[in-house]
């Protein structure tokens, strides 16, 4: 995914393999964020932030926050809220080539947004756009390894807890 703004605030690292988040400051009170979808406005989400990730990221912070599971080749982008306001707010997966684009308030005037582990401070009112970056990645992938073995292994699948 790649982050654009008007201030070009990543500069030349704004492309993200995992997820791209929006978050509060430690101390500030939630942030409202504004949610546009190709251009037509969706929801605004009043919480501690907003994660975009892909499915790379979808097993991540996402994942941690409620958001589901995204295969690899499912083409696919899940936003996910952090610490909803509202109750009736959940993720929503969307198609990769969808354009969004973010308002941010905060009472405190700035918040956080980073793409993978580069973060920035954002202290004003900015508009920016995530969508899915010109660009593929290769990832090596081990032959005695699958997707799902990962899955089952990493989260503990199939398990019994009672014999641990």
């Amino acid at each position: 995914m790649k982050v654009e703004s008007e201030l070009n605030i990543l500069g030349l690292h704004n492309f993200a393999l995992n997820d791209i988040t929006i978050h509060k400051r430690d101390d500030s009170a939630m942030i409202t964020t504004n949610m546009f979808i190709d251009g037509e406005f969706l929801n605004s989400y009043w919480g501690d932030g907003i994660i975009i990730a892909t499915a790379t990221g979808s097993t991540a912070y996402s994942l941690s926050c409620g958001g589901p599971i995204i295969f690899p080749h499912a083409n696919s982008i899940v936003i996910t809220p952090v610490a909803p306001h509202n109750l009736n707010v959940r993720p929503i997966i969307l198609p990769d080539t969808t354009l969004l684009s973010f308002e941010v308030e905060s009472r405190s005037s700035n918040y956080i947004l980073s793409c993978d582990s580069r973060t920035e401070v954002i202290n004003k009112l900015m508009r920016f756009k995530v969508q899915k970056a010109p660009f593929e990645l290769n990832l090596i992938r081990l032959n005695n390894e699958s997707y799902l073995s990962t899955l089952r292994n990493k989260l503990m699948w199939g398990l019994d807890a009672r014999n641990y």
